[in-house]
């Protein structure tokens, strides 16, 4: 089937969410895409930092093969061993807690904002300005963007959003606060990181009132800073974590870990999903997880996210660059999303853009050296138009 056919197919029958780029692609290996013609491509993106181990990575796939001949699913009803042991990995690798289990990022998010508000009734979730925490109508009302949140008005009640300045904050948070919901780097703001000292003065202030302090590593988490938790680079442990995109290796699982205080706060019937950590999925995700807490891969996502800031930082038309080991982004004195079009469809590059003049780069977690000046000079050609 054409491009063509594609394109009239999702114009009769999809609802039209999202503005896509004219290409299909059919297959994916490593830190490389194949379209449909053939013609092969550079991913400087891992479909939004999902794909972190690159595409069909060879344990995930395994995995994967492993059990959807054994077992699909069965609801979260019995147990299955995959789940289990996926969650025995991430509350030992972090917190010490309990882990439940959902489908994306927005979920986990939604879980968070649940499980403090059972934890202090009633209480207000403290968030800043710039935070994106998910589309789903909790999670939505955790993202202080007034263009996502003004058409769904109104939203739902009990969340204060404030600058991230650590006075602010420290202001914002009281007796009535249930928890302080931050990104350590905000992704769809453009890979903007937050202070030190803010993220120590939410710890100081949560510790005062009896809040939680819940961090969102849906997009920074599992390797993507040079760390597994972008949290053990901060000096701030908080009471809950949320992860996915990257933890599923590529397939669907969202998940809240929690911390030994909050590990019980949730019992039976307070949430669920149907298909949380199914069998095949918790597979994927324990074989990603294991394969990305390995400190030679860490290793190689400081290195060469390090060879890639620089790099960056030497392009025209470059600003600033800022971020942390493979998550970074760019600004540049043009329009962003021209120069992303014409990486991707002059240079075969796929990074995208956060903004009109800010250009992000998520590149696999394996990347080579050689893969990172390849890219660098494929984003210059584009840059010079």
């Amino acid at each position: 089937m054409s491009l063509a056919e594609l394109r009239e197919l999702e114009r009769a029958n999809v609802v039209p969410s999202y503005a896509r780029l004219p290409v299909e692609f059919v297959r994916g290996e490593g830190a490389r895409l194949w379209d449909s013609d053939g013609v092969e491509y550079l991913d400087f993106l891992c479909g939004i930092s999902v794909t972190s181990l690159g595409h069909c990575h060879p344990r995930v796939v395994a995995a994967v093969r492993e059990q959807v001949g054994r077992l699909m699913h069965t609801s979260n009803l019995f147990y299955t061993e995959p789940a289990m042991r996926l969650a025995e990995g991430l509350a030992q690798s972090s917190l010490g807690g309990k882990v439940y289990f959902c489908n994306s990022g927005a979920e986990a998010n939604e879980a968070a904002i649940k499980l403090a508000r059972k934890a202090k009734p009633r209480g207000d979730i403290v968030v800043v300005h710039n935070a994106f925490h998910g589309r789903t109508y909790g999670a939505l009302s955790a993202t202080p963007q007034e263009s996502k949140q003004a058409p769904f008005a109104p939203l739902v009640p009990g969340f204060r959003a404030v600058a991230p300045e650590p006075a602010a904050l420290a202001a914002a948070i009281d007796e009535h606060t249930a928890a302080v919901l931050l990104e350590p780097i905000q992704g769809e703001a453009g890979v903007n990181i937050l202070s030190e000292e803010l993220l120590a003065c939410a710890r100081e202030a949560c510790n005062q009132h009896g809040a939680a302090l819940v961090f969102d590593e849906v997009q920074c988490g599992m390797g993507r800073t040079g760390t597994l938790w972008a949290y053990e680079q901060t000096g701030v442990e908080p009471d809950a974590f949320t992860s996915a995109k990257a933890l599923g290796g590529g397939l669907p699982i969202g998940a809240l870990i929690t911390g030994p205080r909050l590990a019980d706060v949730l019992q039976p019937g307070d949430h669920g999903s149907t298909f949380a950590a199914g069998p095949v999925v918790a597979a994927a995700a324990l074989a990603a997880l294991e394969e990305t807490h390995d400190e030679l891969l860490l290793a190689n996502v400081r290195e060469m996210g390090a060879r890639l800031a620089d790099g960056l930082a030497q392009l025209p038309h470059v600003l600033a660059v800022r971020g942390r080991g493979l998550m970074l982004a760019c600004e540049v004195d043009l329009s962003a999303p021209d120069v992303v079009r014409r990486a991707l469809l002059a240079e075969h590059l796929i990074v995208n853009a956060t903004g009109p003049t800010t250009v992000r780069l998520l590149p696999p977690l394996t990347i080579s050296p050689d893969d990172v000046d390849d890219a660098l000079a494929r984003l210059a050609r584009a840059l010079a138009g």
